[in-house]
């Protein structure tokens, strides 16, 4: 007797590499797409989607996927790169199963879905979902109390297909925990909109706001709008203070003002102060929080400051020193010192001494060619803002700049593929029939049937019955657990 396909938990798949078989890598894993099927039959695993090193995310049918293993999915090298869209009938597993709230059929008892299994089945190129990791309790109670996990059937469990109201998302953010607040900030962006506002829930403040700065205007409003006040304008608070002023600009004015008064005084001066200026201008573009020293401080003073793990790489470039007072608008502005020059000098060295002053700093109403003009001729990553008085009043960097200066909608479009990589991953066929903006293979390939997904009645396609010998391999286990 043949024995069984090893289990692999989707948890374990969550950012894992693809590559095709040269070895070149394609993209990294970012969901799985299955198909909920009648009674207790386990769902069919339809494939994995897939994003691209230019994040447009595609579609890559189970039966293009030759091996899971060591940390890395492996594909005949044959993709279709057309933006992966869903179809009524599918479920994404990391976006909406994780974290569901599901019954146990056996108790009645409520459980929080963790993590599912998936494995293929013997002597077929077919994937389903075969068990289901859950713990007692609703979802986010886990948090407070452990309840006891246990891995079942799918069979075992009831709940899945119905729509689900107040779901949690501790599961889903655990999965996506390292990735960057712009690579969080897409993940969100794809996910329907109950689900997105559910995870921006489940964030925390600090977090919630890095990921705000990253979303298209759109995602930012709605989000922003589902929070309770109080909460919104603890949000607004953790943003840089130009983002949060580029947000409420979006916002109707009654809305703007009841959460300018929710926020703490001196944050809210700063953010209005900000909306003062007209956005395209270096005042609407500045940040009012760069770092601000006075002459008699030291070189090793300085690099304490530059250090702060919650600075940009751009506001730590340099320092701006002032006359008191520290805080913007300060008083007389005496120049700037990069950081390589305080990596030069002696840590008792005063910064009074090595100020730049050879640069004339922006003003406030000086448009954004003029801002960019600046930031190309003489390499910036930041430029101080000085109004008429001599006052520092904050400083650009150059990926406010770059925002400003990109479409409207770049955070929605992917990168352009230059035209090895459409020849290394063989981009759209014209022979393509499943109909445009899938992101599949051409039909029936990719073993889903033109309206609901499925193929022929045993739910294999033509090319199922052309497939390769040798099927994926992977392993199991979530966090020690197994079954």
């Amino acid at each position: 007797m043949a024995a069984a396909a090893p289990r692999i938990f989707v948890s374990h798949l969550s950012g894992v590499a693809v590559f095709d078989p040269n070895g070149d890598q394609v993209g990294r894993v970012r969901d799985l797409v299955a198909m909920l099927r009648v009674g207790r039959r386990p769902p069919r695993l339809l494939g994995l989607v897939v994003e691209l090193s230019t994040r447009r995310r595609i579609f890559l049918p189970m039966t293009r996927v030759t091996g899971v293993e060591s940390g890395q999915v492996i594909t005949t090298g044959v993709l279709n790169v057309r933006r992966f869209e869903q179809r009524p009938t599918e479920r994404l597993v990391f976006g909406e199963l994780l974290d569901r709230l599901v019954t146990l059929v056996e108790t009645g008892e409520e459980v929080t879905v963790l993590d599912v299994s998936v494995q293929q089945l013997p002597a077929r190129r077919e994937w389903e979902i075969g068990r289901v990791f859950v713990r007692k309790g609703r979802a986010g109670a886990f948090r407070r109390a452990k309840g006891e996990t246990m891995t079942v059937d799918w069979s075992s469990v009831t709940g899945f297909s119905l729509e689900e109201h107040g779901q949690g998302a501790e599961s889903l953010l655990a999965t996506f925990e390292q990735l960057r607040p712009a690579d969080l900030a897409n993940v969100l962006h794809h996910l329907s909109p109950k689900r997105r506002g559910e995870v921006a829930a489940a964030l925390d403040d600090d977090r919630l706001a890095d990921v705000l700065e990253e979303l298209p205007e759109d995602d930012q409003i709605e989000i922003l709008g589902k929070l309770k006040e109080e909460r919104a304008a603890d949000v607004l608070e953790a943003m840089d203070p130009d983002d949060a002023a580029d947000l409420l600009a979006e916002l109707p004015t009654e809305d703007v003002e009841r959460l300018l008064r929710l926020m703490r005084p001196g944050e809210a001066a700063d953010v209005r102060r900000l909306m003062a200026y007209a956005e395209r201008t270096a005042g609407g573009l500045m940040t009012t929080e760069p770092i601000v020293l006075r002459a008699d401080a030291t070189v090793a003073e300085a690099l304490a400051r530059v250090r702060d793990p919650d600075l940009s790489p751009a506001l730590a470039a340099q320092v701006y020193v002032c006359r008191p007072p520290d805080e913007t608008p300060t008083g007389k502005y005496l120049g700037t010192v990069h950081f390589q020059r305080l990596l030069r000098d002696p840590p008792f060295t005063l910064v009074g001494s090595l100020v730049a002053d050879d640069l004339h700093p922006l003003a406030p109403e000086d448009e954004l060619p003029v801002v960019a003009g600046f930031f190309a001729t003489y390499d910036m990553v930041a430029a101080p803002v000085v109004d008429e008085s001599g006052s520092l009043l904050g400083a650009v960097t150059v990926d406010d700049v770059l925002d400003h200066m990109l479409p409207e909608d770049w955070r929605e479009t992917e990168f352009h593929l230059d035209e090895g990589v459409h020849e290394s991953m063989h981009a759209e066929r014209d022979d393509d029939r499943d109909g445009p903006g899938t992101g599949r293979e051409d039909a029936p390939g990719d073993g889903r049937g033109p309206e609901d997904g499925r193929g022929p009645e045993d739910g294999r396609g033509p090319e199922d019955r052309l497939r390769e010998p040798n099927g994926p391999r992977g392993g199991e286990g979530h966090h020690g657990a197994r079954p």
